[in-house]
């Protein structure tokens, strides 16, 4: 469903983000395909009707031109904060596709956060954004694809993730994981995370970001609470006598899950935080005027 946007750029100054270094945030559609049991974006808070009903913003890359063609200051722009900017519809639409024709023309630095594959189809934008600055993290939760496709059933399975990553990075994008979010007694195994990272790393990726919790609030805890029953009976009773009404949870395990997943990543030369883009100072720009005395 076509709609309109005002803005398209969210500038997150005021809310640093020593996650993924992003200034800027992007979201070219409302709602997203990919149907994860455990998507913060289905919180109240967001207003979102129906998560899965998607609304293409028509007018977006013409707002972005002009927003891009205004900034003065030139930092990262994140996309994949509400929705996945490769969802199956991308395909037809190609919303993010000519979003970084615009991006590289302007010569801003992104970071691509998506759970698809289809991601290796913009290699060549990517490669020419790189030149500023590009950065792919692919969100895997589990290495078993049978699992993956209970947890995520319209995304791309956890092997054809670890593919793109080795194309990405064969192609020379920096490109790393999401590993989050670790689910409570779901995918908080010690097996679960060493295999994720092992692959990662055989697949070239440079880093992997971890977190092993999870967030739940209104919203999102009944839709996840309702998957829970559906595909494994019982296991909601448990997260509710163990976690309450808490909005961040993590694993019981969690302590260890970290010591394992910093233990890991160092054996595999992973770096467990990513190198972020530094903008340049825009009164850089002008050389400064010299006067004679």
């Amino acid at each position: 469903m076509p709609i309109e946007t005002k803005s398209i750029l969210s500038d997150l100054k005021k809310d640093a983000d020593t996650w993924f270094g992003l200034r800027y945030s992007m979201n070219l559609y409302r709602g997203c395909q990919h149907g994860c049991i455990y998507c913060d974006s289905r919180s109240a808070c967001y207003r979102m009707d129906r998560l899965d009903r998607i609304y293409v913003k028509e007018n977006a890359l013409e707002v972005l031109e002009r927003t891009l063609a205004s900034k003065r200051v030139k930092d990262t722009i994140g996309f994949g904060s509400m929705n996945d900017p490769y969802m199956p519809l991308e395909r037809q639409y190609q919303m993010t596709r000519r979003a970084l024709e615009i991006i590289a023309n302007y010569r801003f630095p992104v970071h691509i956060i998506t759970k698809s594959d289809l991601v290796i189809r913009d290699i060549d934008l990517l490669q020419r954004i790189s030149g500023v600055y590009a950065a792919v993290s692919v969100t895997i939760t589990t290495f078993d694809d049978v699992l993956c496709k209970k947890l995520e059933p319209f995304a791309p399975v956890t092997s054809k993730r670890f593919e793109a990553i080795r194309r990405l990075s064969e192609a020379g994008i920096y490109c790393g994981v999401t590993l989050m979010p670790v689910l409570p007694f779901l995918n908080d195994n010690e097996e679960n995370i060493v295999s994720i990272l092992e692959e990662a790393a055989a697949c070239g990726a440079q880093y992997v970001v971890g977190y092993m919790g999870m967030t739940l609030r209104e919203g999102s805890r009944e839709y996840y609470y309702d998957k829970l029953d559906q595909l494994f009976p019982g296991l909601s009773d448990k997260y509710r006598q163990t976690f309450g009404q808490k909005y961040g949870i993590n694993s019981p395990d969690y302590k260890h899950l970290f010591t394992v997943f910093y233990d890991t990543c160092k054996r595999l030369n992973l770096q467990t935080k990513m190198d972020f883009y530094r903008p340049k100072d825009p009164s850089m720009d002008y050389e400064q005027l010299k006067f004679d005395i």
